[in-house]
C-alpha cells in the first residue's frame, strides 16, 4: 500500500512545466510520476499507521525552457539561478483516519545551486527533489524521531 497520495490539480495552470524535447503530455505524466515515486520513497520513514495526502496546485521547475537558434533542433532547459524551482501544495498527515497534521505549502529553493545535492546529478528533477527532501526532513521531523 502506498504511504502517500498525490493529486496534481489544474496541471495546465502550473507555471512551468514545459518539455525541451519531448511531447507536453508525455514530459508532464514522467516528471508527476517521478515526483510522486520520490514522495513515496521519503514517506517510507514516516511510522506505520501513517500517510500523507498532497494536492499539488502549481509547479516551477528549475531552470527554463529556451528555444535553439538552429531550425528543427529541439529546445534547451537553462538551468540557472534565477530559474529556482518552486512547488504549491497542501498536504494532509494521517495515523489511521485522524488527521494530526496539515498546512498549505509556498515551497521555494532560491539557493538551489548552491546547494549539495543528495540526488544523482543524471536526474533531470534532482533540484525538485532536493528541494522536497529538505522540506520532508523539517516538516516530520517529530514524527520521523518517534520512527
Amino acid at each position: 500500500m502506498s504511504k502517500v497520495k498525490v493529486t496534481w490539480q489544474d496541471p495546465a495552470a502550473y507555471r512551468d512545466i514545459r518539455p525541451s524535447n519531448e511531447s507536453r503530455k508525455g514530459f508532464r505524466n514522467r516528471v508527476f510520476k517521478s515526483l510522486s515515486k520520490y514522495l513515496n520513497e521519503l514517506a517510507e520513514a514516516l511510522p506505520q499507521n501513517e500517510t500523507l495526502s498532497l494536492t499539488v496546485t502549481d509547479l516551477d521547475l528549475a531552470g527554463e525552457v529556451w528555444p535553439t537558434m538552429r531550425g528543427g533542433a529541439a529546445d534547451i532547459r537553462v538551468v540557472d539561478t534565477l530559474y529556482f524551482p518552486r512547488m504549491e501544495f497542501s498536504y494532509e498527515l494521517k495515523q489511521g483516519d485522524k488527521v494530526v497534521k496539515s498546512a498549505q505549502v509556498d515551497l521555494k529553493e532560491m539557493a538551489f545551486m548552491n546547494r549539495i545535492s543528495r540526488a544523482r546529478s543524471n536526474d533531470a528533477l534532482r533540484y525538485e527533489k532536493d528541494m522536497l527532501k529538505r522540506w520532508f526532513d523539517e516538516e516530520f521531523q517529530d514524527t520521523l524521531a518517534k520512527n
